[in-house]
């Protein structure tokens, strides 16, 4: 387990990291806010042990800042502010667990392992989509090709969606339209053409449209050409 220990009071830090270290743990240290900021945009810790109160930038809105970058590493903060609305404040910022001081160590070390396990047992969900060349942000609802990227209509993310989770496979105008837009019959409308020629004309803004991996498959329908 990776942890990183945000806390300004060295006695505190050398009781954690003594504790955590003989759990099994390897742990970082940072004295300050700033400092604990940049090493949380590093990356690369299981779980973050914040300190409410810290010199130069405190814990809450160090929390604050990486929810807000999309940082969802698991963080555990630790005060000695037990009232409850210093509580609810740091679960508001996105806190995980909050443990107020003094505390014992044995609990810290079970909180952060019960954290872990939520964590492994959490189902995995997907951010993005890659598909030849083309990127989809689940997200945001971004596309990317090359150097281009665009933001998507409802119906556009849908239906780029649908095509990538599946590339190779050809889609009939009357499948993507019951998926996209519901209609469980062809009425005989181009909605399906006029809605990929959006995609393309907002991916293909600096490029060729051609060389877009979306195709069409006369007389059948369309797919994201596999790489």
């Amino acid at each position: 387990m990776n942890i990183l220990l945000i806390e300004d009071e060295l006695r505190i830090a050398e009781f954690v990291m003594h504790g955590l270290t003989a759990a099994g743990c390897t742990v970082q240290h940072a004295q300050d806010g700033e400092h604990g900021l940049a090493l949380v945009r590093a990356g690369g810790h299981d779980v973050v042990i914040l300190d409410a109160m810290l010199p130069k930038l405190d814990g809450f809105d160090l929390l604050r800042q990486m929810r807000g970058e999309g940082d969802t590493t698991p963080v555990i903060m630790l005060s000695a502010k037990v009232d409850l609305p210093y509580r609810l404040l740091g679960f508001e910022n996105g806190a995980d667990d909050y443990l107020p001081k003094p505390f014992f160590i044995e609990e810290l070390v079970a909180r952060v392992r019960a954290i872990l396990q939520r964590r492994a047992k959490a189902p995995v969900v997907r951010k993005a989509l890659q598909v030849n060349g083309i990127s989809l942000d689940l997200i945001t609802r971004k596309a990317q090709w090359e150097d281009t990227s665009a933001a998507l209509s409802p119906r556009e993310f849908s239906l780029l969606e649908y095509l990538m989770q599946s590339p190779g496979q050809i889609f009939s105008r009357k499948k993507i339209l019951s998926h996209v837009w519901e209609i469980d019959f062809d009425p005989e409308t181009n909605v399906v053409d006029v809605c990929i020629q959006r995609i393309k004309r907002k991916l293909a803004r600096n490029s060729e449209p051609a060389l877009l991996p979306i195709e069409s498959v006369r007389g059948v329908g369309y797919r994201i050409r596999a790489e």
